[in-house]
């Protein structure tokens, strides 16, 4: 695992822009090593467009995206990131075990850790299935178990508890935890508020902007909400009479 005294993610001056639209405008992020961190956030907030930056697959405008010390998307980062998309990455013609065996011998990790893997997701006894013949939740586990093979060193997952009952959701979140407790980082995003409870830190956006950062409890002191949606919903009506009182 990654050396804890530096960043897992570094952002500086990150600049976003497609056509003419910033997404992404000037944003600072610095996450620590050893932590679950979710990236909270309404859909279009930019939550997809920085992960993306931070695993090296966005064309940035301007600033610097740095993981472990390294540049986003570089070479030597290639063994140590794993990205789960809100798309499925599989091939829906192969069966899971075909799916994850593949993925394994292009990592070059032991064709041992594919059992083990599906188990994690609570997809043991789905090793025969054809991917396409899956439901939306257990597509989502098969790209999250390709994800977890060669056991990265941060991983950046988008939404990856969608669609997901919560008995499965609970489960994840405690696999997401052991990870942390083994020594992995985590950027984890979702626009459900009540997934806030189970970060260590929250990073919350709006508008490709960041309108908080800090644990739950420091949130709530500064907004007095009850709760996570309750202190996001405080911090955009902030922001949206700064936002009015500028132009006034």
């Amino acid at each position: 695992m990654g050396n804890s005294e530096v960043p897992a993610i570094a952002v500086r001056g990150l600049r976003v822009v497609r056509g003419r639209n910033h997404v992404i405008e000037g944003l600072d992020l610095t996450v620590p090593a050893g932590q679950v961190v979710g990236l909270l956030g309404p859909s279009g907030s930019g939550k997809t467009t920085l992960m993306r930056a931070v695993v090296g697959a966005q064309i940035v405008a301007g600033g610097t995206v740095e993981v472990f010390g390294e540049a986003a998307g570089s070479a030597a980062l290639r063994r140590r990131v794993g990205y789960t998309t809100q798309a499925p990455s599989v091939y829906p013609d192969l069966t899971v075990a075909e799916n994850l065996r593949y993925a394994a011998s292009i990592l070059r990790v032991d064709g041992e850790r594919v059992g083990a893997t599906l188990a994690d997701v609570d997809l043991a006894g789905f090793e025969r299935r054809i991917v396409r013949t899956l439901s939306g939740g257990e597509l989502s586990r098969v790209s999250l178990a390709v994800t977890l093979l060669g056991r990265p060193d941060l991983l950046v997952l988008d939404e990856p508890t969608v669609g997901l009952d919560p008995v499965l959701r609970r489960d994840l979140w405690t696999l997401f935890h052991r990870l942390r407790d083994a020594g992995a980082s985590l950027l984890v995003s979702s626009h459900v508020m009540d997934e806030a409870v189970r970060c260590d830190r929250l990073v919350l956006m709006r508008n490709g902007a960041i309108l908080a950062d800090g644990t739950l409890p420091d949130l709530l002191e500064r907004t007095g909400a009850a709760d996570a949606e309750g202190a996001f919903l405080h911090l955009v009506d902030q922001a949206n009479a700064a936002e009015k009182g500028a132009v006034a």
